[in-house]
């Protein structure tokens, strides 16, 4: 049986497009560079370069527009790095059977996935026959077991931009899970920059009201050009909801049901013209989805089969690469309760 592991934070190291067999060495460089900033063994370290290397590799060798996040994450107890990949290539009908050493359908050996797996302290995937792949992957310095998350974001910035201007975070309190999206508004640094602003006072906040935050919000980060917000909290089959500003909040169920959570005209910083805060009831497999409105909001569950299973970061990296709207800032972020 796993458990949630800590809310980590995370440092977005940028995506790596795969255009060509030299992606793998620029793939490994980041994310030895990670490594080793994090203190990483020399012997770890090498083992996160296989990793992110083979990611990229089986990205150029297999896939069509295929792109490779690399991120550091940092909890209390210890640092890891998250390596996602991202395709829109033929996709696989059997995910266990492709990754099995000695499948290839390339001409190679067939090892790639395999020693992803192996020396991973945890990865996942998804993968639809002609939609294409997602994989995951995490290297934790300690290598102690770990549980699968139940929330995770992923942010991809405006193509042509070196960052992006939306942010999420979550955190704990109690018993109950905080996330935040915000979008900063336009693009680049300073987007960035507001965004920034808008997670390091939620982080740095005891308020566990998405209400009271949103407030807490809009007072603190007045010095920045604003962004779109919304905050979730989720406590077993209860949530709780507050936004300013066009960040979508959904929840979803396999089946293709979706519920939108309301949110209220205005920008976190600059213009409110009050505060709301909503309840809503979870079921059982029902999972929740904040984005930015560079992600479209005309997705449903139900044209992926088994991925409401899935952990978070499967979920939203496919979001995230079927809806993400490439003319702006895009992110996902999602709580599996």
């Amino acid at each position: 049986m796993t458990t949630p592991i800590d809310v980590p934070l995370v440092e977005e190291l940028g995506w790596i497009p795969v255009d060509d067999a030299g992606a793998a060495g620029i793939a490994r460089r980041v994310a030895a560079d990670c490594a080793n900033r994090l203190g990483f063994s020399e012997e770890r370290a090498g083992e996160v370069s296989i990793v992110a290397a083979e990611l990229a590799s089986n990205l150029h060798r297999h896939a069509d527009a295929g792109a490779l996040s690399v991120r550091c994450l940092r909890t209390a107890a210890a640092g890891g790095i998250e390596l996602v990949s991202v395709d829109g290539g033929p996709g696989m009908a059997d995910l266990v059977f492709s990754g099995a050493d000695g499948t290839s359908t390339a001409g190679t050996l067939g090892i790639g996935l395999g020693a992803v797996r192996r020396l991973s302290t945890y990865s996942g995937g998804y993968s639809l026959p002609g939609r294409g792949t997602v994989l995951t992957a995490q290297l934790w310095q300690d290598r102690s077991p770990r549980g699968v998350p139940v929330v995770a974001g992923l942010t991809r910035p405006l193509t042509g931009e070196p960052v992006s201007g939306d942010r999420w975070a979550a955190r704990r309190d109690g018993s109950a899970l905080l996330l935040l999206v915000a979008d900063g508004l336009g693009h680049g640094a300073l987007a960035a920059a507001a965004a920034s602003a808008v997670v390091d006072a939620f982080l740095g906040s005891s308020l566990d009201a998405p209400g009271a935050i949103l407030e807490h919000l809009h007072r603190v980060v007045s010095h920045t050009r604003g962004a779109a917000v919304s905050v979730a909290r989720v406590e077993g089959d209860t949530l709780r909801f507050a936004g300013l500003g066009n960040v979508a909040g959904t929840i979803a169920t396999p089946d293709g049901e979706r519920r939108g959570m309301v949110s209220m005209p205005g920008i976190v910083g600059h213009q409110s013209r009050g505060v709301r805060e909503f309840g809503y009831e979870l079921t059982p497999e029902a999972v929740v989805v904040l984005h930015s409105d560079g992600v479209s909001d005309r997705w449903t569950l139900r044209d992926y089969p088994g991925l409401s299973r899935q952990d978070p970061l499967l979920i939203a990296a496919t979001l995230l690469r079927d809806a993400g709207v490439r003319r702006d800032d895009a992110c996902v972020a999602v709580v599996r309760p």
